[in-house]
């Protein structure tokens, strides 16, 4: 069956030259033919932005809280209403940018397709909070009605599933396949230990500095930004740790390079909401993709990729010493004896494999309003 391809209004509260798996989906319907026109915003400021398809970033003037929230669905509800047609299917990422688009495929009767990445009410950052009512509320209300729904884990489908009756796609936040045998820096002292990723509270990071101090002969390199950062260079300083360098916000490119530097990747997510105990973070699969082994939490996603392909340690609970020797393990072991496994998970959980069921809901979505 031939079908037009359509027009996709791509919708998502973040700023957009960060967020790398929108850019992925975007780039595979671009390249399958849809119109991409992608709606973000200025949070984090407005960095260059170089993409083969229309793009816009809304200027807020509330970066936080319910300011935030509303402001932006204002502005998306008006943007999608004078933009959306017939031929237009609307792309909502994540919870926060749902409502409007719902509204809109609602009043102009055209289909709307839902990316979940987390489980807004089971974020840290609502629990025992006011908004985690109002999330839960809007969960209860527009999940149900999802009909072309894909998210980033098993756990978060199954989450949805028992929550709501509604059983999402699992579509991860794999890179497109890159992996390459890199055990040059095996040679290299001091060994590189590797955080990469938002510096947040629940990402295990206290506990992985304290494990530092019993890890001189390393260097702790962390990568990314966040609002933890004062916290964790302050528990550094105290700690007198002079093996831990912060080395800020990269680019993709620049991520990659200093990556496949490292001896060993690190995800020590904490169980703070069923958002963090089911994740299946961006981190994880760069890790595996740079053949870099990897020191993983206990939590039931990331546990199982680690422990089913034998690439790298997880952990039983957040204990600095516990930390340190998973660490030593793997290192004292070397990459080289990762590699094999490394190269058959990248195989696994790339990109190109992700696709193909991409292209199929979005194949659905344009047949459905026929």
């Amino acid at each position: 069956m031939k079908v037009k391809k359509k027009k996709i209004l791509v919708s998502v509260i973040n700023n957009i030259s960060t967020d790398q798996r929108v850019e992925k989906v975007c780039n595979t319907l671009r390249r399958n033919g849809y119109e991409i026109s992608l709606i973000g915003t200025n949070l984090n400021g407005l960095p260059k932005l170089i993409r083969p398809y229309k793009t816009q970033r809304f200027s807020l003037l509330f970066h936080k809280g319910f300011g935030l929230f509303a402001e932006f669905n204002l502005k998306l509800f008006r943007k999608l209403l004078l933009e959306a047609d017939k031929n237009t299917i609307l792309l909502a990422n994540d919870l926060d940018s749902l409502l409007p688009n719902y509204l809109v495929s609602k009043i102009r009767h055209i289909p709307l397709v839902f990316d979940s990445h987390e489980i807004y009410s089971e974020l840290p950052s609502v629990q025992g909070r006011f908004s985690k009512k109002i999330w839960k509320s809007l969960e209860k209300y527009l999940i149900p009605n999802m009909h072309h729904f894909y998210t980033v884990s098993n756990g978060y489908a199954r989450y949805f599933q028992q929550q709501y009756g509604v059983l999402p796609e699992v579509i991860t936040n794999a890179p497109d396949f890159y992996y390459q045998k890199n055990t040059s820096e095996e040679n290299n002292n001091p060994k590189i230990i590797l955080y990469q990723g938002a510096i947040k509270k629940d990402r295990g990071l206290e506990s992985l500095l304290h494990a530092m101090s019993l890890l001189p002969e390393y260097q702790l390199w962390i990568i990314g930004y966040g609002t933890y950062e004062k916290t964790l260079k302050l528990l550094s300083y105290e700690l007198k740790l002079k093996n831990i360098q912060f080395l800020g916000r990269k680019t993709p490119d620049e991520l990659r390079k200093i990556t496949r530097q490292a001896s060993v990747g690190i995800s020590l997510e904490e169980n703070s909401g069923l958002s963090y105990y089911y994740a299946l973070p961006n981190k994880l699969f760069d890790y595996i993709h740079s053949g870099v082994p990897v020191v993983g939490t206990y939590l039931p996603e990331i546990k199982s990729v680690v422990e089913e392909h034998q690439i790298g340690e997880t952990i039983s609970k957040h204990d600095p010493v516990e930390i340190a020797a998973k660490i030593r393990s793997v290192i004292m072991r070397g990459k080289e004896a990762y590699q094999d496994d490394l190269k058959k998970t990248a195989e696994k959980y790339c990109w190109e494999n992700q696709e193909k069921k991409l292209l199929e809901i979005y194949f659905r979505a344009s047949i459905s309003h026929k």
